[in-house]
């Protein structure tokens, strides 16, 4: 997840929870403090009752305003969700790439597959899973590589950089950003019956 967009999605959880407890508690409290600062329509309960009893919601479904805004708040809050859960699904990927030529494109998953494969060849790698996103002209590659038993990162790291490069030059108008994660293949151990 891009930096950016992780900062600002632990914001809005954040206030979107402060809220909901404030609310909350609020809501629940036995007695209202600030009581002189609500509007005069604004039901105050009594000090040993809640905030909104039976007869009190009652009252408020019989209003005209009551279940249109329910509803629409409801709604609201509904496509909202949705429309932010599908843009994190989303993730910044593009299924398209265009290139500097007139008329070409690369499909990421090409530039993905070809990456790993590549990188599998390289000695000491063991397997590799490569994961391509993009912005305007911003790629970044993300490589989770594993190594074999007993190779260091430093040992394969020049030959991924250099793929790296390589990765830049074949899509040449963009800026490519390449992250490796590096894992081990453990060691077989014999098991003894």
């Amino acid at each position: 997840m891009f930096p950016m967009r992780s900062v600002l999605n632990r914001t809005v959880l954040a206030v979107a929870g402060l809220g909901c407890l404030l609310g909350a508690l609020w809501a629940t409290a036995p007695r209202v403090t600030g009581a002189a600062h609500l509007p005069s329509w604004w039901p105050v309960p009594a000090p040993d009752s809640v905030f909104v009893d039976r007869r009190s919601l009652a009252d408020l479904r019989y209003e005209g305003w009551w279940t249109p805004t329910v509803l629409m708040a409801a709604v609201a809050a509904t496509v909202l969700l949705a429309l932010w859960s599908a843009r994190q699904l989303h993730g910044g990927f593009r299924p398209l790439v265009p290139l500097a030529a007139a008329g070409s494109t690369l499909r990421t998953r090409a530039l993905e597959d070809a990456v790993t494969q590549r990188a599998v060849t390289i000695e000491g790698v063991a397997r590799c899973r490569t994961r391509v996103l993009g912005g305007r002209r911003r790629l970044r590659v993300r490589m989770r590589v594993w190594l074999r038993p007993d190779v260091t990162p430093a040992a394969v790291l020049p030959a991924l950089t250099a793929l790296g490069a390589q990765t830049e030059r074949a899509v040449t108008p963009y800026d490519v950003r390449t992250h490796v994660r590096f894992s081990t293949v453990p060691h077989r151990r014999t098991h003894v019956r």
